[in-house]
């Protein structure tokens, strides 16, 4: 009787330490993609976690633009690792183009996850204190601007209203819905 309640503990442990690192892992490709400020110390947070894994492979893997081949190699590893773990848990085995494809396909979700959530704390902060000089909203400010000024572009202020977080919110849903979900699709059908 206790057994399932176990499993189930365990499950949401290997997703909680291996989805936080995978996370810190995301913000740090986002910084470095996105040039936010690397001397603001959440950026230093967020590289010294990452350091110690990725020193060792900056020797071997190359960078592709401002993007650490390591970086992304790990996210993908750790994220295979985890659900390997997972679906090991449940009694399935599944196979590595299958896991390939769905890490990949988490991995992306994961991205829009961080846009959605740094735009709405963006919106949320320019409502309650508008110009706050923070170090996090800093970061929240170098992961949003570069895609909020598009589409502030496409879309000017209406009345004094910036509309811009709503077309790129619209805009990420699309994603998820068009480009995300038929490549996790794809890779359950491949277990």
């Amino acid at each position: 009787m206790g057994a399932p309640y176990a499993g189930n503990a365990l499950t949401f442990l290997v997703q909680v330490v291996f989805g936080i690192y995978i996370l810190i892992l995301m913000l740090r490709v986002l910084l470095q993609v996105l040039q936010a400020d690397y001397y603001n110390p959440l950026s230093q947070f967020v590289v010294k976690l990452t350091e110690p894994v990725l020193a060792p492979l900056r020797r071997i893997i190359p960078r592709v633009g401002r993007i650490e081949g390591g970086a992304l190699l790990v996210m993908l590893g750790a994220q295979m690792v985890e659900y390997w773990l997972v679906f090991g848990m449940r009694g399935a085995e599944p196979s590595l183009a299958g896991l390939a494809v769905i890490s990949a396909a988490e991995l992306l979700d994961l991205c829009t996850t961080v846009f959605f959530w740094a735009i709405l704390i963006r919106v949320i902060l320019s409502w309650v204190n508008p110009g706050i000089r923070h170090p996090a909203s800093d970061i929240v400010y170098s992961l949003t601007e570069p895609v909020l000024a598009p589409a502030r572009r496409a879309l000017p202020a209406i009345g004094g209203f910036d509309l811009s977080p709503i077309l790129v919110l619209v805009g990420l849903q699309l994603v998820n819905l068009l480009l995300i979900a038929p490549i996790r699709d794809a890779g359950r059908l491949m277990f």
